[in-house]
């Protein structure tokens, strides 16, 4: 394996130089505070859709949801189709074009400035800057976590050296370059990604015997699935498990729904609509973000369930028992036993590409939020590009710290909790925001408060896989769940979500009838 480190350590090196010399030219370019928070609002499409897409997708997808992937088959690959549907085609024709148009109408340079623009309120702009540089700390820390154990395993480094070397090198162009550096980079990152997961899906099918028989191979495993699973709902790897099932509800409510629907909430994604010169430019990107989006997670969930075909044949043993159990090592264990030196070299650059172009726009996201949203309207005064930079070596100090205290294999969870926590808070008031005539201040407000505390909540005392590592509901009640099955695995974003819906509903059908009331008592005074 000594060639294969050899290689991939001059591979790497090339990429770094490439990244930050792409990062030097966004930095070029940047010539004021606009330019470094919305590169100048005259991307390209392709850099659109590619940085779009490369932001979306990270380790998570590959790593974490392709571990999920191997574990309870390819129901998963429904959410491909709610990513293309949702996080591509809605978010770009219906969501960007509004949210560009107004964000160029009042100036707006971060997603928290649009709201607060929009319903003229300084609390809509705190409460949104403030659940970003809260809450995007602990999935920017998950992602900075999977790079930095990337780094460990392959040069065989301290982690705590290459946690510091992997968030460095990322910082380096996100402080100097802004968004444009990131776009630039993204874009490289995604083409890079692009290329590794085609010729992994082409090599997997190959090894397999040809796409027909690898799915019939998987279809007729169905018998060996592991009895702790069966009996929890899961009938196999190409078909759904038992409807309303715990593994279902996981699988739906968690995986699908959660990031699906979630995705059209991110602060870090809604910026790029407001890069855009154009409406047309929005129109164009979509093709090619959704080719991305297909070929991404589509293939990393495909190859993910068909590792146990791989496995199977191999060892006698299933994908995850294969990997000690742990469905994190899935992945990079079946790349590391079935593909040749120079892809595993190609794959691991995939990887850090895929965690790279994720953890630079989530820097600028919280740092700009921070500076702009927070410090900025605090002080009644537009922040300098100095300070800019500083509150973003600031927030990537906080998720550097963070990450040496959150436990590993938390990268998909993570990403699933930060999609459903926005979905919750701004989802319902962003929509109102762009699309209503005389958008209620008072209802988005109440909407943002309720969705945030209801998704709390619910995560520390009914969800499980957070309400029991978290242990206040244990402390509290002296239970890790104040409620029994199957809640305890319903996410929190079936429950906040349509809370968040209908608080915003109700104080804005009554304020609407308050202030009809209000006119009519008026004209007869007069």
């Amino acid at each position: 394996m000594a060639v294969s480190t050899l290689m991939f350590a001059i591979c790497t090196a090339i990429y770094i130089a490439i990244v930050l010399f792409l990062g030097y030219m966004g930095f070029k370019r940047t010539k004021g505070t606009e330019d470094y928070m919305l590169a100048g609002r005259k991307v390209h499409p392709a850099l659109i859709a590619l940085s779009y897409g490369a932001t979306f997708i990270s380790t998570s997808a590959i790593i974490g949801f392709g571990g999920v992937a191997a574990n309870l088959g390819m129901g998963i690959i429904w959410l491909v189709g709610l990513n293309i549907f949702f996080g591509i085609f809605i978010a770009f024709i219906v969501y960007g074009k509004k949210t560009r148009q107004i964000g160029q109408k009042l100036k707006a340079v971060t997603f928290p400035d649009l709201m607060g623009k929009i319903y003229n309120s300084a609390f809509m702009q705190y409460a949104c800057g403030l659940i970003i540089v809260v809450g995007m700390p602990l999935y920017t820390s998950a992602v900075m976590i999977g790079g930095a154990r990337f780094i460990e395993t392959t040069f065989s480094m301290d982690y705590n050296l290459a946690l510091l070397i992997f968030a460095a090198i990322t910082a380096i162009y996100v402080i100097f370059g802004g968004l444009l550096a990131v776009i630039y980079t993204d874009s490289f990152q995604a083409i890079i990604m692009l290329l590794g997961m085609s010729i992994l899906l082409i090599f997997t099918y190959v090894s397999l015997g040809g796409v027909t028989n690898a799915h019939e191979a998987l279809s007729n495993m169905a018998s060996l699935v592991p009895a702790s699973l069966a009996s929890t709902g899961m009938t196999g790897w190409t078909t759904m498990p038992s409807m309303f099932s715990p593994i279902w509800l996981t699988l739906v409510t968690t995986i699908i729904l959660g990031v699906g629907i979630g995705v059209l909430a991110q602060p870090q994604l809604i910026v790029r609509f407001m890069t855009a010169k154009d409406d047309k430019a929005l129109n164009r990107a979509v093709p090619i973000g959704g080719f991305f989006i297909l070929m991404l997670p589509g293939v990393a969930y495909t190859i993910g369930a068909l590792t146990n075909v791989y496995f199977y044949e191999k060892m006698g043993k299933l994908a995850v028992a294969a990997a000690g159990g742990n469905t994190d090592s899935v992945i990079p264990l079946y790349i590391n036993m079935s593909m040749p030196d120079w892809f595993v070299v190609l794959f691991m650059l995939t990887l850090l590409a895929a965690a790279m172009s994720t953890l630079s726009a989530l820097f600028h996201s919280m740092g700009t939020a921070a500076v702009n949203d927070i410090w900025g309207r605090w002080r009644n005064k537009k922040p300098s590009l100095a300070e800019t930079k500083a509150f973003v070596f600031i927030m990537i100090i906080v998720s550097v710290l963070l990450a040496y205290i959150m436990p590993g294999s938390i990268i998909a969870r993570a990403t699933a909790m930060f999609m459903g926590l926005c979905a919750a808070a701004f989802l319902p008031a962003f929509t109102h925001a762009i699309f209503s005539k005389k958008p209620s201040t008072r209802a988005a407000a109440s909407s943002l408060v309720v969705g945030a505390v209801a998704w709390f909540l619910w995560t520390a005392f009914v969800h499980i896989k957070e309400s029991e590592p978290l242990g206040i509901s244990m402390l509290l009640f002296g239970q890790n769940a104040i409620l029994p099955m199957p809640w305890q695995v319903v996410d929190p974003l079936v429950i906040a979500l349509p809370l968040s819906i209908i608080t915003l509903a109700a104080v804005w059908v009554v304020e609407r009838v308050t202030t009809a009331k209000e006119g009519e008592i008026t004209e007869k005074a007069v």
